[in-house]
């Protein structure tokens, strides 16, 4: 492919726009080709002079099949024997047993059937595409006190580019002055605007709602979040699936069979029962066209191809047929805990006082952490903040290693921590210590020397719509299982909460690819769900790979083989959807091409179908009828 530097769909791969143009020479062809035909139908049997048609029939078989007769004829010479073969054997066969109109539509239907794989092949491209068509193709950069408008390719790491309300995201960067709504939809599917603030990371075609943003780019063009998708996009096109590979392999003494059959098909009948040889010769043409495996070859690919491109346009990238494919046939996926079914993040879920306001527990707690940038402290002044406490001065501020802090407040000593702090160990907190604690929740004591006052109950947040996920694979008959590094009591209160069906707790990240290879022996495929920097080895492990989201990762979106670019873990239920439409969708296509071929082929060998009707109906009307169904998986509720 030619490739323009100016042009961003050149640069990833998937440019249809300086492609060498094909289409208008197809549409010529198609119709000099169509125009000589009827002329040649004509001519032939509705005027005294038959020859002069069968000229214009052979015009039309050279212009319409010159590709495939080149190709069929190099095949033949070489001993390959493929599609083309087919298609040249039984047009020729039809000229020479005198039916030049049957031999002509057999070609030109053929070279439209063609046409139509291209151009679903195409429209999927275009698709991908598209994607880049949504970042600016100039940018509004301050130089030198002013703004000019330049075309991205010529921005620089490091300047800084002005983004006005409404205006698209030119390039990948860090806003560094002003706030605004940003609506990143086409990259991560996600229909909420994002706040940004400076110091957030904004991405190239996402779209600046509402306010003024001074954005300080962080990679080229050509380096962009959304470049990147589409380039891996259209990599993962380009593979073939295991079931792709399968069909390939069988096509390779699928049509050599072929043709030994409609020999057979030609000789035996006239030898044996007196059946006239041209009409044998000619049921044999026939079975060689309803044998062609056209249909059967694009079946899955053009699924694949159209699964893959609507999952990108969802903020789901998968870069691999396969993976699509094995995602739809696993039935069991594994997720790590946290900062994939939680974010990552402790919340102070729930506070109990005893004998004081739950809001005094907290403002001595929040006073005592005030110091620390443990996570937990972090947690307890986050809570403060929304509560809008006040906070107290602290004085003999002391950290006891491995226990908590004690600081006196108002003349008082409080202190803040495990239970090992306090002399109270059988007070009336216990009971609630240990409802907390087999919820699995991490408990902080708060309190004086000589009684605990209440009880601050941290948990990592679960992520929204967590429960909804795990309750759609269940539905869809996918085992889920949970790998955590936290202990089991932790581990088995979370996978309670949500409705795993299996957790493994305690577990080292070299434990977790060891638990990965126990799944895969039990279960077969396993898809493994994690945030793809931490878990990256487990991730590799497993038959599939899926990185939550990976927006700013580029170790996730070269290490996975899924990303999901949102942190939405409803996400996960859409991908193990999708991937069943497709391969549904793909064995429909298989089906149905090999009963209607088998269908005609039967008709055939008694002589109930003509040449043309084999491949108006058994090839070009079957290959139609695969694409419309698989350009269907793109189509919401189609």
């Amino acid at each position: 492919m030619p490739v323009h530097e100016e042009c961003p769909h050149c640069r990833v791969g998937v440019c249809e726009i300086h492609q060498p143009v094909a289409s208008r020479r197809e549409i010529a062809i198609f119709v000099i080709a169509g125009t000589l035909f009827l002329a040649g139908i004509y001519v032939e049997y509705f005027t005294p002079y038959p020859f002069a048609g069968t000229i214009l029939l052979l015009a039309t078989a050279i212009i319409a099949g010159h590709d495939v007769l080149k190709d069929g004829l190099l095949a033949l010479i070489r001993f390959r024997f493929n599609i083309a073969v087919l298609i040249t054997i039984a047009a020729v066969g039809a000229f020479l047993t005198a039916n030049p109109a049957e031999g002509a539509a057999v070609l030109y239907l053929f070279a439209i059937a063609e046409f139509l794989e291209e151009y679903a092949a195409g429209r999927a491209h275009r698709s991908i595409a598209s994607l880049l068509d949504i970042a600016p193709q100039t940018a509004r950069v301050r130089r030198d006190d002013r703004e000019v408008v330049v075309p991205v390719g010529e921005v620089t790491v490091g300047e800084t580019v002005v983004v006005r309300p409404g205006d698209a995201i030119p390039l990948d960067g860090i806003v560094a002055l002003g706030e605004s709504s940003v609506d990143q939809a086409p990259i991560t599917g996600e229909s909420i605007p994002m706040a940004k603030v400076a110091g957030d990371e904004v991405y190239a075609g996402t779209r600046n709602l509402d306010g003024y943003l001074e954005v300080r780019v962080t990679k080229p063009e050509e380096a962009s979040t959304i470049a990147r998708v589409v380039a891996l996009v259209a990599e993962a096109q380009a593979h073939t699936s295991r079931t792709e590979a399968f069909i390939e392999r069988f096509a390779r003494y699928y049509t050599p069979a072929v043709i030994l059959v409609a020999i057979l098909l030609a000789v035996i009948p006239p030898l044996a029962f007196g059946v006239p040889f041209l009409e044998a010769f000619y049921r044999a043409l026939i079975l060689l066209v309803i044998s062609c495996p056209c249909a059967l070859a694009i079946s899955t690919p053009v699924s694949m191809v159209s699964g893959i491109t609507t999952a990108a346009h969802n903020g789901v990238l998968i870069k691999g047929r396969d993976a699509l494919e094995a995602v739809g046939l696993a039935r069991v996926i594994v997720f790590d805990k946290t900062g994939t079914l939680t974010t990552g993040r402790l919340e102070v879920d729930e506070i109990v006082a005893f004998g004081v306001p739950d809001i005094e527990v907290l403002a001595v707690a929040a006073s005592l952490e005030a110091r620390s940038g443990h996570p937990i402290a972090e947690a307890v002044m986050r809570r403060a903040g929304e509560e809008a406490i006040s906070l107290r001065d602290v004085e003999e501020f002391v950290s006891i290693t491995g226990r908590g802090v004690r600081g006196k407040i108002g003349g008082a000593t409080y202190l803040l921590g495990n239970e090992s702090l306090f002399l109270d160990i059988g007070g009336a907190w216990r009971a609630e210590y240990d409802r907390l604690e087999s919820e699995g929740k991490t408990v902080i004591l708060a309190g004086t020397d000589s009684a605990v006052i209440g009880l601050l109950a941290l948990s990592d947040a679960l992520r929204g719509g967590v429960r909804e996920t795990v309750a759609d694979l269940a539905a869809r008959g996918i085992r889920t299982v949970m790998l955590t590094g936290d202990n089991e009591r932790v581990g088995e209160a979370v996978a309670r909460q949500i409705g795993i069906d299996e957790c493994h707790a305690g577990l080292l990240p070299e434990d977790k690819v060891t638990m990965i290879e126990r799944l895969m022996e039990r279960y077969g495929l396993v898809v493994m769900v994690g945030d793809g920097v931490n878990d990256a080895p487990a991730l590799a492990r497993a038959n599939v790979g899926v990185a939550m989201g990976a927006i700013g990762s580029d170790i996730a979106i070269e290490a996975a083989d899924i990303v999901v670019m949102e942190d939405d873990i409803s996400r996960i239920a859409y991908l193990a959807a999708l991937s069943e439409k497709t391969i549904s969708v793909v064995r429909q296509n298989v089906a149905t091409a090999v009963v209607v071929k088998l269908g005609i082929a039967a008709l055939a060998v008694v002589g109930l179908v003509t040449l043309w009707m084999a491949v108006a109906f058994g090839d070009m009307g079957l290959s139609l009828a695969v694409i419309a169904n698989a350009l269907r998986i793109g189509r919401p509720g189609g």
